[in-house]
């Protein structure tokens, strides 16, 4: 008994295919090439480590102002403070000084901290939640960047964290 002789297969995709795929591939272009290489300027990456950078550059700036203001609280602020001079370094590695976002962290901002509050406990309050407030904006941040970068976000963010607890229960580490 013969077999019946299988449908007709096309030599080729077809035409339709073709182009579903290659909208599909320039969707996907477009989005990876426009959010971090659309060679119009710095990388969503360089970006974000900029702006870190920047930011941990003023929270520096905030703590040698209260460590001048306050010379007693050396002991207690100086591990925190070299890990915040730690990050800058950390960040500005793979930044660039063209790539600071514009209107959201400016060197202004690092060359004129927030007035030193009065008393001591008001100075540890304040650089306490100046470490939550970047802890929290590092770990959103986080989001937007890929492998590396996030890692040393979130890594950072947590060490902001810790040093906002320290702040607030007298601790050291």
């Amino acid at each position: 008994m013969p077999y019946p002789s299988p449908p007709r297969i096309p030599s080729g995709p077809r035409r339709r295919t073709l182009l579903a795929s290659a909208a599909g591939i320039a969707l996907l272009t477009g989005c990876t090439a426009g959010a971090d290489s659309g060679g119009t300027g710095p990388s969503a990456t360089v970006r974000a480590r900029a702006r870190a950078a920047e930011d941990s550059r003023a929270l520096l700036a905030r703590y040698d102002a209260v460590l001048a203001a306050f010379p007693g609280l050396a002991e207690r602020l100086r591990p925190l403070r070299t890990e915040v001079a730690a990050h800058v370094a950390a960040f500005a590695e793979g930044a660039t000084p063209a790539a600071t976002p514009s209107g959201s962290a400016s060197p202004s901002r690092a060359a004129s901290p927030s007035p030193v509050p009065a008393t001591e406990q008001d100075a540890l309050a304040s650089l306490a939640a100046a470490e939550r407030t970047l802890a929290d904006r590092r770990a959103k941040a986080l989001l937007d960047v890929p492998g590396e970068p996030a890692r040393l976000l979130a890594s950072v963010a947590a060490a902001g964290a810790a040093h906002a607890y320290l702040l607030t229960t007298g601790g050291t580490k």
